[in-house]
């Protein structure tokens, strides 16, 4: 089936879709039982570039359309930002947000396929990368046009399986893959680089045969023309490594490891949603 490429999804104001998905993660953070706020805040770019700059070719009305693109999200701890995502883009109503991790709600902590647009239950780490990988590889068997693109966490590159992945991909040819890091150089227990140094994290993509960007992942115009740049069709896999923040856009978690998972107060919910106005972005 034909995917109806005129559902794209294009915003006049990405920077204000942003802080909107920002906003919706506070709520899930300070309303439910806690969440992995740190992460879903540093995602917020991709997302907004992937769902809303023109680049997915989705339809939320038919997901599981034969002709879509694929989006893994593999860091799916962080799936507050992804839920946020899904509702604003019409996978789902809006107001079904304020069900998150509730019982009976399929927003669960992390993703499963029972949510329109989720296309890979995902939490346990270094998954995402080997189904992208077959995915790609089926798509090219198929003379598919469609891409696939995976959001991974960088202490989640710490796996084996990402690196194994990699190796497949660059040998196979997958250009019509993508993977996204979300670089924002902290784990669930502190430092990437003290816990499992990455660095020189570019320098090891490339390597393995891969395609290289390296970008300000909050730069939404970074992020979207890197993505628009998918597939290179030179026979090399995309890797975009997005240097981004933990806790981006609220001040007293912007960097802080102990927001990696937690559950905001009613003070701290308050303060976190004046600090996504638009006259007080950029400061956190």
């Amino acid at each position: 089936m034909t995917l109806d490429v005129s559902n794209l999804a294009v915003d006049t104001d990405l920077a204000e879709r942003a802080r909107t998905l920002r906003r919706h993660v506070v709520r899930l953070t300070a309303d439910s039982s806690g969440a992995h706020l740190g992460g879903s805040m540093s995602s917020v770019e991709i997302l907004t570039a992937l769902f809303f700059g023109g680049v997915l070719r989705v339809d939320p009305s038919d997901p599981d359309n034969e002709g879509r693109d694929y989006l893994i999200y593999s860091k799916g701890h962080s799936s507050a930002s992804l839920y946020a995502a899904l509702a604003e883009r019409g996978f789902f109503p809006i107001e079904e947000l304020e069900t998150y991790k509730q019982p009976g709600s399929r927003l669960a902590g992390h993703p499963s396929k029972e949510v329109p647009g989720v296309e890979l239950a995902t939490g346990s780490l270094g998954h995402g990368l080997p189904v992208g990988v077959g995915l790609a590889l089926a798509g090219k068997h198929d003379q598919s046009d469609y891409r696939v693109f995976v959001v991974l966490g960088d202490g989640e590159c710490q796996e084996g399986s990402v690196w194994e992945a990699a190796m497949c991909a660059a040998h196979y040819g997958l250009d019509n893959l993508c993977a996204i890091v979300d670089r924002n150089g902290i784990q669930e227990d502190g430092p990437t680089e003290e816990i499992m140094a990455l660095e020189p994290f570019a320098d090891k993509w490339r390597s393995f045969g891969w395609e290289v960007a390296e970008i300000d992942g909050h730069d939404l115009g970074q992020v979207t023309d890197a993505l628009h740049r998918v597939p290179h069709r030179d026979g090399r896999p995309t890797a975009i490594i997005a240097r981004t923040q933990k806790g981006h856009g609220v001040s007293f978690a912007a960097g802080v490891t102990a927001w990696h998972y937690g559950q905001l107060t009613p003070d701290q919910r308050e303060e976190a949603l004046a600090d996504l106005e638009p006259d007080t972005q950029g400061t956190a």
